[in-house]
């Protein structure tokens, strides 16, 4: 997450979806972003709402708790790691504001041989974050193994597209590493 947080805006909310005890909250809140967390585990929140706003839900059971008017409100940067809902991918979508950043990390086919999670419901599938973040404009993405522990995942540095400044013309660049950032 932090290897692409440089692409953030410089301001703005942070949403962290299942954000157990809140590691990107605090890493996020520490850079002056105000954030929020949404889990479902209360103990966890009970620390994460130390960094910012920590809202108890189940996610997967019940409605998105962040809806306006019928709308998911958005958030310039939407973290998730270690989580999977399918249903909720468009939703997570939709809540990156324009110009914002989405930041996705989590499990995908082949970690069934290394460990848990182990069932398909709970790894992606090839191609999947790319195909849920269509129209995003993708500064990064991996599908590989990672060693120690060992995992499968997917990641994802994706921007939600903003209206083009006619006055200014050039395409924003989006910096890939955080050196060339500075």
């Amino acid at each position: 997450m932090r290897r692409w947080s440089h692409l953030a805006p410089a301001t703005g909310r942070v949403l962290d979806v299942a954000c157990g005890y809140g590691r990107h909250m605090a890493w996020f809140a520490a850079r002056g972003y105000r954030v929020t967390g949404v889990d479902r585990d209360l103990q966890a929140l009970a620390q994460a709402g130390q960094f910012g706003r920590a809202l108890h839900a189940d996610i997967e059971n019940s409605p998105w708790p962040l809806m306006t008017d019928g709308v998911p409100q958005t958030f310039e940067v939407v973290v998730v790691t270690n989580y999977l809902w399918r249903p909720l991918l468009p939703v997570i979508r939709q809540s990156v504001a324009p110009g914002g950043l989405l930041l996705y990390e989590t499990f995908a086919v082949g970690n069934e041989t290394v460990g848990k999670p182990a069932r398909p419901d709970f790894l992606l599938r090839h191609g999947e974050l790319l195909d849920a973040c269509a129209g995003m404009t993708m500064v990064a993405y991996e599908d590989g193994f990672i060693a120690a522990p060992d995992r499968f995942v997917q990641r994802i540095a994706a921007l939600a597209p903003t209206p083009i400044d006619p006055l200014r013309g050039a395409p924003r660049r989006y910096p890939l590493s955080l050196e060339s950032a500075v």
